[in-house]
């Protein structure tokens, strides 16, 4: 049976050794998360630079194959907020039924936390128009919404089903990032900004576990079943998205015309796939270490 977690601390690990590290990760993860949506907002949106490779990226959707329009439209369409809602208190009833009263309290903090901190966001956050002259769009909800609920779910259930969700949750969360650029509805940053909202709630949450479990049995590690795919999406797409837009950079300062829109387009779906699936990578890590190993396991 397919499980997140390895029934044994790695070689040499002893509670003592590693409950400053147990403890203090989540909180320090939390502090890097609101500091690359800081970075993100400041170089994406405060910078004509930003700005201008931005659009390129979103300007340059234009999907003509019918079925990837399809698969986009149908998935945009199934995010809906009830349907977020609904799959929020699904989430929580696990939690319940686990017996489990943290992860369930620990799952709507999650969700309602990251939500709410977006919503604020797209609406105090200020856009001068220094590329692009439309108001500001980041964080992306639509993102926010799926992400938090993939995470809660991935949170409560038990750790047969922890590889498979975070998996299929890292798939579904990048189909509706890119999704919401080429319908034009958000830039590549926000769907990034989301992700790291997201991400930095999920931290906290999992800080207010640990803190209640902090003494029971030694935590377990992270399953490579679900680690390993989740690296090299995270490595081969991110690179792709590294390499792609740094092209766009030159196009735009030194050799107009050098990079396509679709190219740009191109370049921004992997480096959203990236992210996602480095958010996966850590979250799968971190909820995996905040679990502790009980006799009937």
């Amino acid at each position: 049976m397919t499980a997140v977690a390895s029934r044994r601390p790695p070689a040499g690990r002893t509670a003592g050794a590693t409950s400053g590290w147990w403890l203090g990760a989540p909180p320090v993860i939390a502090l890097l998360a609101a500091a690359g949506a800081v970075a993100v907002y400041a170089v994406f949106v405060r910078t004509r630079l930003g700005q201008v490779v931005d659009e390129a990226a979103m300007r340059g959707a234009e999907v003509e194959h019918q079925r990837v329009v399809s698969v986009l439209n149908s998935t945009l369409d199934g995010t809906s907020l009830l349907s977020i809602a609904a799959v929020a208190v699904v989430a929580a009833a696990v939690g319940l039924l686990r017996r489990r009263v943290d992860l369930a309290v620990a799952a709507g903090v999650l969700v309602l936390g990251s939500n709410l901190t977006t919503q604020f966001l797209k609406r105090e956050l200020t856009r001068p128009p220094l590329g692009d002259p439309a108001p500001n769009s980041l964080p992306s909800g639509h993102t926010t919404a799926a992400v938090s609920v993939a995470f809660a779910l991935v949170l409560v259930l038990p750790y047969a089903t922890r590889a498979f969700l975070a998996l299929a949750g890292s798939l579904y969360v990048a189909v509706i990032a890119i999704a919401t650029v080429w319908a034009a509805w958000h830039r590549p940053s926000d769907t990034v900004a989301a992700l790291l909202v997201t991400l930095g709630w999920g931290a906290l949450a999992v800080t207010v576990v640990r803190l209640r479990r902090r003494a029971e049995a030694p935590p377990r590690a992270a399953s490579r079943l679900a680690t390993l795919p989740l690296a090299l999406g995270a490595a081969v797409a991110g690179a792709i998205g590294a390499i792609g837009l740094g092209a766009v950079v030159v196009s735009e300062r030194f050799i107009p015309g050098l990079v396509s829109e679709l190219a740009a387009f191109i370049a921004g779906a992997a480096g959203i796939a990236g992210c996602t699936a480095g958010a996966f990578l850590i979250w799968v890590w971190l909820v995996a270490e905040g679990e502790v190993r009980h006799r009937n396991d």
